[in-house]
Parts: structure tokens; C-alpha cells; sequence
């Protein structure tokens, strides 16, 4: 008799669970209420799909939606979505043609053993704030 061969034992793929994106958020958040800025906050998975959402005090109704396309965007995209802003800075104007595609700082993906597993997206301060504000958030939960 035959035995079946066995399947290496694969090792479980890091993913953002909900309790994550959660601390996240109100690690950004606390950033955010210290310096004073009325942002909104969104996390996403690995796929852009969006996993929680804050908007805080004093925040634009705009910033809802420009939060969101930063998230999907660095996720979808795998980088910073600050490269993409300067890609189009740069001349690579085309890139505005890309559907569903945000160049504008703020928005950074979450990378844990060198695999993005979601992003961040904020919005409401300058671009540079709303960045420190995503790594922030980032940072209190997978410090690197």
C-alpha cells in the first residue's frame, strides 16, 4: 500500500485583522488629536477593501473620500503613495489616467516579514501630516 505524500506544513501568511486595524486607527488618531488635526482615518486589507474608519472632530466632508483612495491606493499599489506623487511630478502624467489611482501623500502600506497586508489613508492636514499620521499609526502596532 501507497501512502499519499504529505503537504509541507506551510507557515501562516501575516494578515490585518480587524482588532488591528482598529489600534491602528486610534494610535493615528491620537497623533492626530495631539497635534490638534481634524483628520479622517482609513485602514484597508491587502486587497484595498476598507477594514475601519474614523473621522475625526473638526474633519472635511472631503477628506472621507481622499482617505479611502489613499488606503486602496498604497495597498493596490504596494508603496507609498507619495512615489506615485512624484512619479507624476516627474512628467508621468499618464498615471493620472489609472482608474481608482490617488498620487497624493498619505497614504502608506502596512508591511509585516516583507508582505503588505493593508494600508493606511489619511486625510485633512497637509500631505506630509497626514504621512506621519499613517506611519504613526502603524508604528504603535508593528513597530520596525
Amino acid at each position: 500500500m501507497a501512502l499519499a505524500a504529505q503537504a509541507p506544513a506551510v507557515a501562516p501568511q501575516p494578515a490585518l485583522t480587524f482588532e488591528g486595524a482598529r489600534r491602528i486607527a486610534a494610535a493615528a488618531a491620537e497623533e492626530a488629536q495631539r497635534n490638534n488635526w481634524g483628520v479622517s482615518i482609513a485602514v484597508v486589507d491587502d486587497h484595498g477593501e476598507l477594514l475601519f474608519f474614523a473621522r475625526l472632530d473638526g474633519a472635511h466632508q472631503q477628506s472621507v473620500d481622499i482617505a479611502r483612495a489613499k488606503a486602496r491606493t498604497a495597498a493596490r499599489w504596494r508603496r507609498e503613495t507619495k512615489a506615485l506623487e512624484d512619479a507624476v511630478a516627474g512628467g508621468r502624467t499618464v498615471l493620472m489616467a489609472v482608474e481608482g489611482m490617488l498620487p497624493l501623500e498619505g497614504g502608506v502600506p502596512i508591511i509585516v516579514e516583507g508582505r503588505v497586508i493593508g494600508a493606511v489613508g489619511v486625510s485633512g492636514v497637509t500631505s506630509q501630516q497626514d504621512a506621519q499620521i499613517a506611519r504613526a499609526g502603524i508604528r504603535a502596532v508593528f513597530p520596525q
